[in-house]
């Protein structure tokens, strides 16, 4: 088993997602393993290796994971603070009129780390080749992972997984005003009234390309901004989670990474086939659940 703290085995070492990589990627890793252990073969990665998809290095697209801030978490959960609307029999309190924030609550919390994970099947043919292998990991699993750490960031149920931001209670959720674009900026205000600076947008494709990209106008103003802007089939065509997503929350990450043989859970694919597994462990604290809205655009 291939493991950076094992002195018999190379470590996996971290790879800018800006920068061509300096050693081996994670495909390149594990293709090494396989060749030394066959179907035992497993890499533990000290880096979380969403961020190592080579796709990141030649387009601006982001993954959600990069709205947020980052926290490395050294144990199975994390400790956070948060700040909740008052009690309705709560004292009313200076200035609150005028800084809404100024009766919130503060609060702490626990969350626990959960595994994200992706499968994909492995054509035998590639086993006899290192490269082909390697380019596959690469290609395919990291980018499986990616897409589901996107979906427990914006879907997951929370119990023995992730809860995501649409699946979060306090979200205050914002009707549809006159047109797409008009919705999402008055949800852009809405985030400054609460006290905080807009800083990032969620939404589905279509959303994207039938009314923002024709108003390259608006995307540069929300640039200029500093307001990023995720595209993800995770989140219907017609609504949008827009929010101070730096200051807000965190995502709680443990900076440790799998690849390895393994069986899928049951249908996960159509038909049996030797499978490989990625694997990440994190979790997702809100901070400032007033921060963030879920705008209708239609």
């Amino acid at each position: 088993m291939y493991s950076p703290h094992s002195s018999s085995s190379p470590a996996a070492p971290a790879i800018a997602p800006s920068a061509e990589p300096a050693g081996p990627t994670p495909g390149q890793a594990f293709a090494s393993a396989y060749a030394e252990a066959g179907t035992s073969a497993r890499v533990d990665f000290p880096v979380t290796i969403t961020d190592s998809f080579p796709g990141f290095r030649r387009r601006p697209r982001i993954a959600m994971r990069a709205l947020f801030k980052i926290a490395k978490a050294d144990g199975p959960e994390a400790t956070y603070f948060f700040e909740t609307h008052p009690a309705e029999a709560a004292k009313r309190v200076r200035d609150e009129a005028l800084r809404l924030e100024a009766g919130f609550d503060f609060q702490c919390g626990k969350v626990a780390l959960q595994p994200t994970r992706a499968w994909v099947q492995i054509p035998e043919a590639l086993l006899a080749d290192p490269v082909a292998l390697a380019t596959f990991i690469d290609f395919r699993l990291l980018v499986r992972l990616g897409t589901a750490e996107n979906q427990s960031l914006a879907l997951g149920k929370g119990g023995d997984h992730m809860r995501g931001l649409l699946e979060m209670p306090d979200l205050r959720r914002l009707p549809a005003l006159a047109d797409p674009v008009t919705s999402l900026l008055a949800a852009c205000e809405h985030v400054e009234q609460m006290g905080g600076s807009a800083d990032g947008i969620v939404m589905n494709p279509a959303d994207y390309f039938q009314y923002l990209f024709p108003r390259q106008d608006v995307l540069t103003g929300l640039a200029s901004l500093g307001i990023r802007i995720v595209r993800t089939r995770m989140i219907n065509a017609g609504q949008a989670i827009v929010g101070d997503f730096y200051a807000g929350a965190t995502i709680f990450d443990s900076q440790r990474s799998t690849i390895a043989f393994d069986r899928p859970p049951e249908g996960t694919f159509a038909r049996d086939g030797l499978a490989v597994r990625g694997e990440i462990t994190t979790a997702l604290a809100i901070h400032l659940p007033t921060h963030f809205s879920i705008a209708a655009l239609t």
